[in-house]
């Protein structure tokens, strides 16, 4: 009962922060590999295997908790919730990165391990898919961002967006080019 955790969506300026859990089932995934390094309809159709075949749990840190609290620590606690989510007590979690979350799991820190770790790998995957979802969800919620391309993240459309339009309730408000917005606005 070894989990994997990772997150995605440490750097946009907007959204939550997502971090899911995978416990490998017993015949493993094929194909698994970092997130990144796969296409979407190959994350889709791997989420899709891991759903199926493992235990997942995913955790979820909000805007204002990023805000609150900074995003790394945001991240652990998404990290901690996503453990939580399992439904089963893992033996040991593996992390990936070079920080693990203040909690009762006995776990280890692997640089590079969405790469190297299969249970990582799945977990790297969930966590992408699952936030891509959300910025796609709300890219139709708030028109003009390119949410649904960029995710969040701070392309020139997304910067420019930011600059016409003002920010959303679900830019993250700690963040230097919305909080520049921010002052910009009249009030």
């Amino acid at each position: 009962m070894i989990a994997g955790v990772d997150e995605a969506g440490r750097g946009p300026l907007a959204g939550p922060v997502v971090a899911a859990a995978v416990v490998l089932g017993p015949g493993g995934i094929v194909g698994l590999d970092d997130s990144k390094k796969l296409s979407a309809a190959a994350r889709e159709r791997l989420a899709e295997a891991i759903r199926r075949a493992c235990h997942v749990g995913v955790g979820i840190a909000s805007v204002e908790e990023i805000d609150r609290l900074n995003i790394l620590h945001a991240t652990m606690l998404a990290m901690t919730r996503a453990v939580d989510a399992l439904g089963c007590a893992p033996r040991e979690v593996l992390v990936d990165g070079n920080r693990l979350p203040d909690w009762r799991w006995s776990a280890r820190a692997i640089i590079g391990g969405d790469a190297s770790e299969p249970c990582i790998s799945a977990a790297s995957i969930i966590a992408k898919v699952t936030r891509d979802a959300i910025m796609v969800a709300a890219d139709a919620a708030h028109p003009g961002y390119g949410w649904a391309s960029n995710k969040g993240y701070g392309s020139a459309a997304h910067l420019a967006a930011l600059a016409t339009l003002g920010p959303t309730p679900l830019h993250r408000r700690s963040f230097a080019p919305v909080a520049r917005a921010l002052e910009r606005q009249p009030v």
